[in-house]
């Protein structure tokens, strides 16, 4: 499984001579180099991604760098992230069959990953960008998010496993690092790797840095992240990490991948459907996209919903782990005590997630790592609109998060600002 020579990048000219005697590459892809064609596709932020071609079928070859490729070399990152999103991958994989790409091969020494071509699949970013009404994602994702979060959890571990779990992935220092001061710090004053592209935005963004409340939420958001190692977490869901075709969803990249909150991976998550709703008037070159803003708005009332249904089953079939235990509740009679348990950790999963949603829009449009759906608007005016519309939507989430009640509440609320003519 580890590499013994030191570690050297994969390139498209290297990569077929370098990995010619993988026996799980050949497998998949046939043995014939000269047949094989290598194309690299990484858009990310951090790592390389080469898809191999050959006589026999297609597989992917993910790579991490030793530093940050957004940046470059003179922002140093360990190899050690592969391990991280490995282990990950096996765990969501047992966690939640078929959600994610099946590993064929992990090679610690050279930072790499072998696994599953999905095909026809694009990154679902994309398909929102593009229009697309995907039927399935909202259920789908719930799911996954359900079923991983809970059975990550002490709610079903067995607690000596997943205290070693806790202890493998508590390494994964740098890219927690990452995340707790580009998510919960940077966005909220003038960092140096910040940038917003849209000089339109000065004033809002002056507005929100001064912003007192606004702050003092965002680090309450950031010390549950650091402090509340609930359940094992993707750590980084959202709409480009999650691949789609019209009946199947996978969710890839779980390199930021530690211990955290549950709310965590939910509201990251339900921010790009928000996000994506707030650009929606940037691309409208060939039509309105009143129903695809409907459309979305949708999502996010079904993934929840779908996510409250599997976590409340999985609660009441599954919970055989050290916190609630049925000896206290289901075998003396009560479930009564266990529903009641179990309302109040919805609703606690409910009003964090809320608050991790905002501070997420906030760091996607003042942040360093911005995403493709505002990104993509060319008009730099109507994109300072819709990047407007959605930094006083991520205000009213992290601030009021405690005072509302229900994702119908923050739809309406989202619908409400984007009517707005002027922010």
């Amino acid at each position: 499984m580890t590499g013994k020579s030191p570690f050297e990048a994969l390139s498209v000219e290297t990569l077929a001579g370098r990995l010619r005697a993988n026996g799980a590459l050949c497998s998949q892809i046939g043995k014939d180099t000269s047949r094989w064609k290598v194309r690299e596709v990484g858009d990310g932020n951090l790592n390389l991604v080469f898809i191999v071609e050959g006589a026999e079928g297609a597989a992917v070859v993910k790579q991490a760098l030793p530093y940050v490729r957004l940046v470059g070399d003179s922002w140093p990152l360990p190899l050690k992230r592969s391990l991280f999103e490995y282990h990950a991958l096996t765990r969501q994989q047992a966690r939640a069959p078929g959600s994610v790409p099946d590993i064929y091969h992990f090679d610690e020494g050279q930072a790499l990953i072998i696994m599953e071509y999905l095909s026809p699949h694009i990154i679902l970013r994309r398909a929102l960008i593009e229009g697309r009404q995907l039927p399935n994602i909202a259920k789908d994702i719930g799911l996954f998010m359900a079923r991983t979060l809970f059975r990550g959890s002490d709610l079903s571990m067995a607690t000596k496993d997943r205290k070693a779990d806790l202890a493998l992935f508590a390494d994964n220092v740098e890219l927690c690092d990452i995340t707790e001061n580009l998510v919960f710090s940077d966005p909220y004053f003038d960092a140096k790797m910040n940038r917003h592209t849209s000089p339109q935005l000065d004033g809002i963004v002056a507005e929100l840095r001064a912003d007192r409340d606004l702050k003092v939420e965002a680090q309450r958001m950031k010390h549950l992240f650091a402090a509340n190692a609930e359940t094992l977490l993707h750590g980084d869901l959202h709409s480009g990490s999650i691949m789609v075709t019209d009946t199947e969803t996978r969710m890839i990249d779980p390199e930021f991948a530690f211990y955290g909150p549950i709310a965590f991976d939910v509201g990251m998550l339900l921010a790009n459907f928000w996000m994506a709703f707030f650009s929606q008037r940037g691309h409208e070159q060939n039509g309105k996209r009143d129903a695809m803003r409907a459309y979305l708005l949708d999502v996010t009332v079904d993934t929840w919903s779908a996510f409250r249904a599997e976590f409340s089953h999985l609660w009441r079939t599954e919970r055989d782990g050290m916190l609630y235990q049925k000896s206290l509740f289901e075998d003396q009679g009560d479930r009564l005590g266990a529903e009641q348990a179990l309302d109040h950790m919805l609703h606690s999963i409910w009003t964090d997630l809320l608050g991790f949603a905002g501070v997420e829009v906030h760091r996607r449009i003042l942040g360093l790592a911005h995403n493709a759906d505002f990104e993509t608007i060319a008009d730099q005016d109507l994109r300072a609109r819709c990047e407007a519309k959605a930094l006083k939507f991520g205000r009213h989430l992290a601030v009021n998060r405690r005072q509302i009640h229900s994702i119908d509440e923050v739809n309406q609320l989202a619908a409400l600002i984007e009517r707005e003519s002027r922010i």
